[in-house]
């Protein structure tokens, strides 16, 4: 039995290695566990033979010839799996309690603090990151420095500002963008897709009339872009499913024990084709990070690429936890997050890793291996897990032909960590190497 499960591993890893043989490898990752991400075979004992930016092999050791002169990492005792995406960040953001006063000291300096956010991203394994709600010019200019080489970062998609009845405030002004009537708001909509995003965000909804939400999705829709919508509010899922919203994110802000069951029922008769981030790790961490272990604040980690002064008055903002807003919603809302997440799991809606990065107290460093393994606490299986920050986050971005899985042809997006994350998710914490488009960008522990 265990040989013919491993010829048949080793014919599903080489079967597309002929058409890519002629090219001349430059890197080869030898000798760990290699989850492909298709939740298939695993393949122990494997190599992964790259050739500039691509995979051209990936087999058994014994049968994937490594050419002499290549560089070799070994990953023996590693885990190999594609780079890992976190579908809801804010660049602009490094976890610091107070959101205007980040702005008021940090805000003319976006693109420097985007930069430090994508290269903690990527240490952390995140070779792919979709920024949910930002300044539009600086993210652009992100995008592009990061597709460039000029900075390091995951591969980015971005929103740019949220579209809205009104910024909350005026010096939210730059990343919520108003809507005042259908016009406007398709106007608004085609302004953000010539500057180049990829998706367009939408919250507070059930504010906005049914025409400017109308027009948004017809919008974007038109351009081939999705539309991402909070779901904080009953009346914002029901809106957004109404008029096609293509993925929904958080788990709410209210105090409800669970959804309301005509929107169950609405999500379970369009769970195909419909995403959801539920992004159920925040309160969870400010609250370990507030009442059961304040010492990770001086854990020097989350430090990463960030210059002491920023880091300090970040620090100084988390110096009390309970006084900050979020706190408000521990009592009320963590007891009711695994009763809402179990029912949007029974719906059939496809479930997205995504983390809020950026808010308080959650770290570009290591906001989504958290979310991972919360997600194990509350019962999804560790391959499902693994496969809704890889695989079906490339499907949702229309990028499964390019990265997403570990396979020859595709981008060499990939990552090792230290352990089994399919028996401790924990384990995804440890990352020892991230590759991404065949260079090494990190080796060894942090």
């Amino acid at each position: 039995m265990r040989a013919r499960t491993f010829a048949a591993v080793a014919a599903l890893f080489l079967g597309a290695l002929a058409p890519l043989a002629a090219q001349t490898p430059t890197l080869a990752l030898v000798g760990g566990r290699v989850l492909d991400g298709y939740g298939g075979p695993i393949l122990e004992n494997g190599t992964v033979l790259i050739a500039g930016e691509r995979i051209v092999a990936v087999g058994p050791s014994s049968q994937v010839d490594v050419p002499a002169g290549v560089r070799v990492v070994n990953t023996q005792g590693m885990t190999v799996m594609p780079g890992l995406c976190d579908m809801h960040v804010h660049l602009q953001l490094l976890g610091h309690g107070d959101y205007q006063r980040w702005d008021e000291l940090y805000g003319e300096r976006n693109e420097e603090v985007m930069a430090m956010a994508a290269g903690q991203l990527l240490q952390a394994g995140v070779t792919c990151a979709r920024d949910l709600g930002g300044p539009l010019d600086e993210l652009v200019a992100t995008k592009r420095k990061i597709a460039a080489g000029e900075i390091p970062g995951p591969r980015l998609f971005i929103s740019g500002p949220f579209l809205q009845h009104a910024p909350y405030e005026p010096w939210q002004a730059d990343y919520r963008w108003g809507v005042n009537g259908a016009q406007d708001a398709a106007a608004k909509t085609r302004r953000l897709i010539e500057a180049g995003v990829d998706v367009i965000k939408l919250i507070d909804q059930d504010q906005l009339t049914h025409d400017e939400v109308a027009a948004i999705v017809a919008t974007a829709h038109a351009a081939g872009r999705p539309v991402v919508a909070h779901a904080h509010r009953m009346e914002e899922i029901r809106v957004g499913l109404e008029h096609g919203v293509d993925n929904f994110e958080h788990t709410g802000l209210g105090t409800a024990p669970g959804y309301a069951p005509d929107v169950l029922q609405a999500l379970r008769e369009r769970n195909t084709g419909l995403w959801w981030t539920p992004t159920i790790s925040p309160l969870y961490v400010m609250q370990y990070t507030g009442e059961v272990f304040p010492e990770r604040l001086d854990d020097p980690s989350w430090r990463a690429g960030i210059p002491d002064g920023i880091a300090d008055e970040i620090r100084e903002s988390l110096s009390a936890i309970p006084h900050l807003p979020y706190y408000a919603l521990f009592p009320s809302r963590i007891p009711r997050l695994p009763t809402k997440f179990a029912q949007l799991r029974e719906t059939g809606v496809r479930m997205l890793i995504g983390t809020d990065s950026g808010i308080p107290s959650m770290f570009h460093i290591d906001s989504t291996w958290r979310e991972m393994a919360k997600w194990e606490d509350l019962g999804v299986p560790s391959m499902e897990i693994i496969q809704s920050a890889t695989l079906w986050p490339a499907r949702f971005l229309r990028q499964d032909a390019e990265f997403g899985t570990v396979e020859a042809g595709k981008l060499a997006d990939i990552i090792a960590v230290r352990g089994d994350p399919l028996t401790d998710m924990g384990a995804m914490r440890y990352v020892e190497l991230v590759v991404k488009g065949g260079e090494v960008v990190r080796e060894g522990a942090r």
